[in-house]
C-alpha cells in the first residue's frame, strides 16, 4: 500500500486518480516524500516492517499544546512535540490539496474546537476565517512549567541499543539511590526503636501517648472477635445486617480493593477506560450487591478514545426511582485508589457508598499493570508523560466514562495530593477548562499546588541539581525505579508493609500517629504503582515543580504576587527583592505593566471552573495548602468560588484520608459539600446525614477587573507563561 492510498483510506476522500491539471508532479512527489518521512518519524513501526496500518496519518489537537497521533487504522499514539504534530498536518493537507485541487478540506469538530481554543489563548497566528487546524500555526512558545517531552520514534536497532543502555545504567544507579534511601530510613529509625525498647524495659507503654490509643485497642479487639467468628462459621443474625460481609477472617493483605469491599458488605466491579492517547486505565465501581447487578465483561471493556459520548442510560427527571449521585475519587503520587479502601467502614470510598453515593475510584495510566492499545512496556513512548498528560488525558477519560455509565451530566470529584494537582492542571484555562462543566464540585484533600519545605531536603535537592540528561541516565526513560514493584510482589507482605512505612515516612515526614496501626500494613499494599521517570522528573527535576515550587505559576510570578501582598519576611523578602530586580532588568517597560496589573489578570481559571472545597493539613511538610487558600482569599482567582475550606492544624499529609478521626474531621463535611452542590437533588437519593443540608446557591460571577483597553494592549506573554 503506497503513501497516497494510505492517506486516502484514513481520510474522508475517495481514493480516486488525482486531477493533476496544472499541478506540478514534482511538487506532489516532493510533498509525498516529506509527508512519508514525517509519518515514519511519528509512526508505531518503521515502514520496512510492512505494517502500513500503524502509519501516522494525522495529529489531533486535544488542546493547543497537546496532540495525539492517529494511525491509519484509527489507533492513537501519545503526545509528540507540537511542532512535529503541526508539520505532519501541514504536509497532509498540502498533499490532499495537490491531489484533489477541487476538494476543500472540512475541519472535524475536534479541529474546530482546538482552533477556537488556540485563538482564545493567542496561539493562532492565521486568519480566523481559516477553519482548518492543519493550517493554524503551533504555539510560538511553551510554558516553562511544562517543557516539551522528548520525541521517541519507531523502534530501530539504534533505539533498542539506546534503551538497553538506559535500562542497564538506571537499574544500577537507581538501585543504589533506593538503597541509600532505605538505609537512611533504617538508620534514622534506630533512635526511636531504642527509645521504644527502653520504655518497654522500664515497664512503660510507649504507645500510651498515641492520641487514639484506647480506640485502637478497642478496634483491634473487635477485629479479632470478628475474625474468630468468621473462622468458626458463627455470626449472630447475619440476615439482619444491612451490609452482610462476604469475606472475612484474618486479613491476608491482598492487593485487591474488591476484597476489602466484600469484607464490609460491598463489592467492586472493574472497568477499563481508554484515554485519548491510547492508554488503558482502571476504573473501579463500588456497589451494594443487594441493589446493583454488575455489568458483563464486554460492557465494562474500554469504549475507544472518544470522550463524552451519549450515556448508556440517560437519567430521567422522574423522582419515582431516585438514583445515587456519582462521585469520582482520584489518588495521590505513587498510590492507587485502593488507598481509599483500607480502613474498613471508615474508608472514604465505603463511607460514601453506604451513605448513598455512587462511588467510582479512578486510577492513572500504568498503575499496577502498564497497558496501551499499541505500545508495550519496553517502548520509551509508553513512558513519555508527566502530570500534564495525567490531567489532560486521564482525568477527562475517567469522568467521561462515569458520566456515560451513570447518565449524569455532572459528577462530584474528590482528589488527594497528586490527584488534586492533575485536576488543578486540567481545569486551567489554557488546558481543558470545559472539563469544569462536567463537575459539580472539586473537593481537594491536602491540595498539592505549592511545594512545602520538604522539597529542600538533601535527597530531593540531589535530584534537582543533576542535569536532565543525567536524570535519565540515573532513573531511565521508562518506569521510575521499577525494582520497587518487584519488592512489592516478592517480599513478605508484613515485611513490605513495615519497610514501606519506614521508607515513605523517611522521605515525606509522615507518621502513623493518628492512623489505626493495626491496619498499617494494609495501607501499603496499594503503593507504589508504576509511574514514569518523566513524571518524577517533572516533580523533582531541575526544570519544573521543584524549581518553581508551584504547579501553574513560575517562581518569579508567585513571589512577585507575595511581594504585592506584603507576605514574607527575612530571607523571603530578600528573595522577593531579587526577583523584582530580575524582572526590572529582564523586562524593562513591561515590568511596570506586570506589577501594576489587577490581581485577576493572573488567574489560572476562567468562568467554566467548578466550585472548590479544600481541606488543608496544617502540619504538612510535603505541600503548602495555605498558599493556595491565600490565592483564593486575595482575589487572584475571581472565578473560583470556594464553598468550603478547612485547615486542620495537627494533620499531616496522609491524615486527611487515613487518620482515625478523618470521618469526623473531613469525610462528613465532604459528603455535605457534595450534596449541597449537587445540581440534580430532585432526582437523587438523599445521602444519610445530609437530610438537612440546604442547596448551595452560586454567587453571581464577577468579571475580572481588567479594562477592555488594558486587555487589548496586553500581549499573551504579559498575562500568561504560555
Amino acid at each position: 500500500m503506497g503513501i497516497q492510498e494510505t492517506l486516502f483510506q484514513s481520510s474522508d476522500l475517495p481514493p480516486s486518480k488525482p486531477a493533476l491539471g496544472a499541478i506540478d508532479e514534482n511538487e506532489i512527489e516532493k510533498t509525498a516524500i516529506e509527508f512519508a518521512e514525517q509519518s515514519e518519524k511519528l509512526s508505531l513501526l518503521p515502514p520496512e516492517e510492512g505494517n502500513h496500518d500503524a502509519m501516522a496519518v494525522e495529529a489531533q489537537f486535544v488542546t493547543p499544546h497537546d496532540t495525539v497521533i492517529v494511525t491509519a487504522d484509527g489507533h492513537r499514539l501519545p503526545t509528540v512535540p507540537v511542532e512535529e504534530a503541526h508539520k505532519l498536518n501541514v504536509l497532509r493537507e498540502e498533499l490532499e490539496t495537490q491531489l484533489e485541487p477541487a476538494h476543500h478540506t472540512i475541519a472535524s469538530p475536534n479541529e474546530e474546537k482546538a482552533v477556537a481554543l488556540s485563538q482564545q489563548n493567542g496561539t493562532a497566528n492565521r486568519s480566523t476565517t481559516d477553519a482548518s487546524l492543519k493550517r493554524s500555526m503551533p504555539p510560538s512558545h511553551t510554558n516553562p512549567l511544562f517543557p516539551p517531552l522528548p520525541l521517541y520514534g519507531p523502534p530501530s536497532l539504534m533505539t533498542h541499543i539506546q534503551c538497553l543502555i538506559f535500562r542497564v545504567s538506571s537499574f544500577f544507579l537507581s538501585l543504589a539511590f533506593l538503597a541509600v534511601i532505605v538505609l537512611g530510613a533504617l538508620f534514622t529509625s534506630i533512635g526511636p526503636s531504642l527509645q521504644h525498647l527502653w520504655l518497654r524495659a522500664t515497664f512503660r507503654n510507649p504507645d500510651a501517648t498515641r492520641p487514639f490509643y484506647t480506640e485502637e485497642l478497642r478496634r483491634a479487639k473487635l477485629r479479632k472477635e470478628q475474625e474468630e467468628a468468621w473462622q468458626s462459621g458463627y455470626r449472630s443474625n447475619p440476615e439482619k445486617e444491612e451490609y452482610p460481609p462476604t469475606e472475612g477472617g484474618p486479613d491476608p493483605l491482598h492487593c485487591d480493593p474488591a476484597y476489602y469491599a466484600r469484607r464490609v458488605g460491598l463489592n467492586i466491579e472493574p472497568f477499563e477506560v481508554q484515554t485519548e492517547d491510547g492508554f488503558l486505565i482502571d476504573l473501579w465501581h463500588v456497589y451494594d450487591p443487594k441493589e446493583y447487578t454488575p455489568l458483563t465483561p464486554s460492557q465494562r471493556a474500554h469504549r475507544g478514545p472518544e470522550t463524552f459520548t451519549s450515556p448508556r442510560n440517560p437519567q430521567s427527571a422522574s423522582p419515582d426511582s431516585p438514583k445515587k449521585f456519582p462521585v469520582l475519587l482520584m489518588h495521590g503520587l505513587l498510590q492507587s485508589s485502593g488507598a481509599y479502601c483500607v480502613n474498613d467502614d471508615d474508608s472514604l470510598a465505603f463511607l460514601l457508598a453506604k451513605s448513598g453515593y455512587d462511588v467510582w475510584l479512578g486510577n492513572n495510566r500504568c498503575g499496577f499493570e502498564p497497558k496501551h492499545t499499541l505500545l508495550k512496556y519496553p517502548d520509551p513512548r509508553m513512558w513519555a508523560w508527566n502530570i500534564r498528560q495525567m490531567g489532560v488525558f486521564d482525568l477527562p477519560a475517567l469522568i467521561s466514562r462515569v458520566c456515560y455509565e451513570t447518565g449524569f451530566e455532572k459528577i462530584g470529584l474528590i482528589c488527594h495530593s497528586q490527584g488534586t494537582t492533575q485536576a488543578l492542571v486540567a481545569l486551567a484555562k489554557e488546558q481543558r477548562p470545559d472539563l469544569g462543566e462536567k463537575i459539580t464540585v472539586f473537593c481537594g484533600l491536602a491540595p498539592a499546588a505549592y511545594a512545602g519545605p520538604l522539597i529542600g531536603k538533601m535527597y530531593f535537592k540531589f535530584m534537582r541539581v543533576i542535569s536532565p540528561g543525567f536524570f535519565r541516565v540515573m532513573f531511565g526513560i521508562h518506569a521510575f525505579i521499577p525494582f520497587m514493584m518487584e519488592m512489592h510482589k516478592r517480599l513478605d507482605r508484613k515485611v513490605y508493609g513495615w519497610l514501606g512505612y519506614k521508607v515513605f515516612s523517611f522521605l515525606f515526614n509522615w507518621t502513623d500517629t493518628k492512623w489505626d496501626r493495626g491496619l498499617r500494613d494494609r495501607m501499603f499494599r496499594f503503593a507504589p504503582v508504576y509511574v514514569s521517570s518523566e513524571s518524577m522528573r517533572w516533580w523533582l527535576g531541575r526544570e519544573c515543580f521543584a524549581k518553581h515550587k508551584c504547579i501553574l505559576a513560575t517562581k518569579e510570578e508567585w513571589r512577585a504576587e507575595e511581594r504585592e501582598d506584603g507576605d514574607g519576611d527575612g530571607e523571603d523578602n530578600r528573595l522577593l527583592e531579587e526577583v523584582d530586580r530580575d524582572m526590572e532588568g529582564g523586562m524593562g517597560e513591561n515590568n511596570s505593566k506586570k506589577r501594576g496589573r489587577p490581581k485577576g489578570s493572573t488567574a489560572w481559571y476562567n468562568e467554566q471552573v467548578p466550585p472548590f472545597a479544600l481541606w488543608v493539613a496544617g502540619n504538612d511538610d510535603l505541600v503548602d495548602g495555605h498558599k493556595l487558600l491565600r490565592r483564593f482569599e486575595r482575589g487572584r482567582e475571581p472565578h473560583v468560588q470556594v464553598v468550603h475550606s478547612k485547615v486542620i492544624p495537627e494533620y499531616e499529609h496522609l491524615d486527611v484520608i487515613w487518620a482515625m478521626d478523618a470521618p469526623e474531621q473531613v469525610f462528613n463535611e465532604v459528603m455535605e459539600v457534595l450534596w449541597k452542590t449537587c445540581n440534580v437533588r430532585d432526582i437523587c437519593r438523599v445521602p444519610k446525614g445530609c437530610e438537612d443540608v440546604p442547596a448551595w446557591e452560586p454567587k453571581k460571577r464577577e468579571a475580572v477587573a481588567i479594562g477592555e483597553e488594558e486587555l487589548q494592549s496586553s500581549s499573551s506573554e504579559d498575562l500568561s507563561p504560555w
